[in-house]
């Protein structure tokens, strides 16, 4: 397998979805600045060190770390080659999937604990071969890029968690904890447009409000309220895309008691105007 690969290729989405596949973080400074990111590093020879929140490490050939958007990373110096693969939740949501992916949370559980994985020769082609594909995605422009990419991504994240589980253990009591994370995740994607409040969820969940923004702070989430919020932003945000609906039905579509309300909370939610947000897109089209 041929390591010596150079990329630097980024991608985003209509609805503000970004990943970003390169071997020249260290010289990308609006990456580096951008605070929504989960983060892979992988060093693919020699040794790269690196500085995460104030801690300095070295990183050796085949050694890998996942990081969540709190972690704040500086490469120090490159003494050899890497690459990181970089996403936001809008382009890929860990938490928002069933079983099959509700273990990658295993990778990203908080800020406290690095996860340093050192791959074997046969893990390390495993996730090369994904990486092979990535890069030869990056160069097929049409309609199905984003999807694929997309699920080159899940691929690398669950061959990723695999490799992970063989060498940690988590709780049971964590397993549990962050297997309501995902259910709460699942539950308003399916409830979002009737169910508003943290209440409505924790019911579902057997839960008490409080005890689910004390669990989501543990892992470092967005307050639930939040999370309802922005599922329904996005939506509305789609809806507003890809399809010639007035504001007036999107507001009926998402539950809302009246026009005003909606308005009211998409200028709250985006910092923009309804109107504004679509004379933005047909712009930026033209």
């Amino acid at each position: 397998m041929n390591h010596a690969v150079t990329i630097d290729y980024e991608f985003s989405t209509r609805l503000d979805g970004n990943i970003a596949i390169t071997s020249k973080f260290h010289e990308n400074k609006a990456l580096q600045k951008n605070s929504t990111l989960y983060k892979f590093l992988w060093v693919r020879d020699g040794e790269v060190s690196v500085v995460v929140d104030h801690v300095k490490m070295t990183l050796h050939k085949d050694e890998i770390i996942p990081l969540t958007p709190l972690h704040h990373l500086d490469i120090d110096a490159v003494n050899g080659e890497y690459i990181t693969v970089l996403f936001n939740s809008n382009f890929y949501c860990i938490f928002g999937h069933d079983d099959e992916v509700s273990c990658s949370g295993f990778l990203f559980h908080g800020s406290n604990n690095l996860m340093v994985l050192k791959l074997t020769d046969e893990e390390s082609q495993t996730l090369s071969s994904v990486i092979d594909e990535f890069i030869d995605e990056t160069e097929i422009h049409d309609r199905h890029q984003e999807e694929m990419l997309r699920i080159l991504l899940k691929r690398f994240i669950i061959k990723s968690t695999r490799i992970a589980r063989k060498r940690y253990s988590m709780s049971e009591d964590c397993e549990k904890a962050f297997d309501i994370v995902r259910k709460f995740h699942v539950l308003v994607d399916n409830n979002y447009k009737e169910k508003k409040r943290v209440q409505d969820y924790a019911d579902m969940l057997f839960r008490s409000p409080k005890t689910l923004s004390n669990l989501f702070a543990s892992y470092d989430l967005p307050s639930p309220l939040r999370l309802i919020h922005e599922r329904v932003e996005a939506e509305a945000k789609r809806l507003l895309l890809y399809t010639d609906k007035s504001a007036k039905e999107i507001s009926e579509i998402l539950g809302f008691e009246d026009l005003a309300t909606f308005s009211r909370f998409f200028k709250k939610m985006s910092g923009k105007s309804i109107s504004d947000f679509r004379k933005e897109t047909e712009r930026s089209e033209n």
